[in-house]
C-alpha cells in the first residue's frame, strides 16, 4: 500500500521540500516531471498547485496534501470539497520564513482610500476571489472583484482601484508604492487528508507519522542544543542564564564536583550566552544543530 501525497508546486515548493528533508524525507524534484521521487517506498508524491490541492484531496485523487488555509477557504466557498477535508496538522511555514502569510487589502500610497468602506463601487484585483468577495459582503460593501493572473501589485491605479495580495514582509507592496489598509485573511500551511484515507488505519497512521515529523522539524527551526560542564558550586549561576525549552538535563560526571548540563536554546541567543556561561564557570561548551524536536 502507498500513500498518495500532494506537494505544493509553486511558491511553497522549495520550502516544503526543505522541510521534508529536515523531517527525514528526501524528495527529489525533476523539472520534467510532476511526480517527484521520495526515499520512502510507502509514499507516492505528486506536485499540485496549492490553489488546487484541497479539491484533489477531497476528490480522492490524493490521500493527503499540503496547502494553505487561504486556498482551503477559497475551495470551501466555491463548494469544491473544502468541507470534506480532514485537517491533520497546522504547519506554520511559508515561502520565505517560518511564519504566517497575510492576505492584505492594499491601495496606492497617494490614493484617497483609507478604509475598506471607502472602496464602495471600486474594482479589486486578486487571485483569492471568493474570500475577497466574502470579506466585502460581510461588511456590506459593494465592490467588483476580478481575478488577477499575476503581477497583481502593478495593477493599481490603472487596472484596479485596490488589490488583495499575499505578503510575508510587505516589501513587495512597498516597492510598488502600495499601502496596506486592512488584513483580509491570515494563512499558513496545513496538512490535510480526505475522509476515506483518514478512515483507513494504515493511511491514517502514515499521515500521522508524517505530521509528527514535520511538526518536529518546525519546532527545531531556530533552536540549537547546548552541552557544557560546570562545577556544582557554579551550577545555580549557570542555570539562571539558561532559558530551556524544558528544564535542562543535569548529569553527574566521574568527578563528583562537576556535572554535565544539556539544554535547548534559541539560536539567536547563543552569541551572547556562550561568553556569559564561560564567565560563570562553564567549560567544554558545545553547540550542536537540531533537526527535530518532538514535544
Amino acid at each position: 500500500m502507498r500513500l498518495k501525497l500532494g506537494i505544493p508546486k509553486g511558491s511553497l515548493q522549495d520550502a516544503t521540500v526543505q522541510l521534508f528533508a529536515r523531517a527525514g524525507f528526501n524528495i527529489y524534484v525533476s523539472t520534467r516531471s510532476y511526480f517527484p521521487s521520495i526515499d520512502d517506498p510507502e509514499i507516492e508524491c505528486m506536485l499540485i498547485r496549492a490553489q488546487e490541492m484541497a479539491r484533489y484531496v477531497a476528490d480522492g485523487v490524493l490521500d493527503a496534501g499540503l496547502t494553505g488555509l487561504d486556498w482551503i477557504a477559497e475551495q470551501r466557498l466555491a463548494g469544491n470539497g473544502g468541507h470534506a477535508l480532514q485537517p491533520v496538522a497546522d504547519l506554520v511555514y511559508a515561502k520565505q520564513s517560518f511564519g504566517k502569510v497575510r492576505w492584505v487589502l492594499a491601495v496606492p500610497e497617494e490614493s484617497r482610500f483609507q478604509t475598506a468602506r471607502d472602496l464602495e463601487g471600486a474594482t479589486i484585483a486578486t487571485e483569492l476571489v471568493r474570500v475577497t468577495d466574502d470579506y466585502f459582503a460581510r461588511q456590506g460593501i459593494g465592490v467588483h472583484v476580478e481575478f488577477s493572473w499575476g503581477a497583481t501589485e502593478v495593477k493599481p491605479p490603472v487596472l484596479a482601484d485596490a488589490i488583495v495580495e499575499a505578503t510575508e514582509t510587505g516589501s513587495t507592496l512597498r516597492a510598488n508604492r502600495l499601502r496596506i489598509i486592512d488584513t483580509v485573511l491570515e494563512s499558513n500551511t496545513q496538512l490535510i487528508a480526505n475522509q476515506p484515507a483518514w478512515s483507513d488505519s494504515w493511511k491514517r497512521t502514515k499521515i500521522e507519522h508524517i505530521a509528527l515529523l514535520l511538526r518536529a522539524a518546525i519546532e527545531a527551526q531556530g533552536r540549537v542544543g547546548l552541552m557544557l560542564n560546570v562545577r556544582r558550586s557554579d551550577l545555580d549561576v549557570v542555570l539562571d542564564l539558561l532559558t530551556a525549552l524544558r528544564r535542562p538535563t543535569i548529569s553527574p560526571l566521574s568527578d563528583a564536583e562537576w556535572v554535565a548540563v544539556n539544554t535547548i536554546i534559541e539560536e539567536r541567543t547563543v552569541r551572547t550566552l556562550i561568553p556569559q556561561l564561560k564567565r560563570a564557570g562553564a567549560e567544554g561548551i558545545v553547540e550542536y544543530p537540531l533537526n527535530k524536536i518532538v514535544l
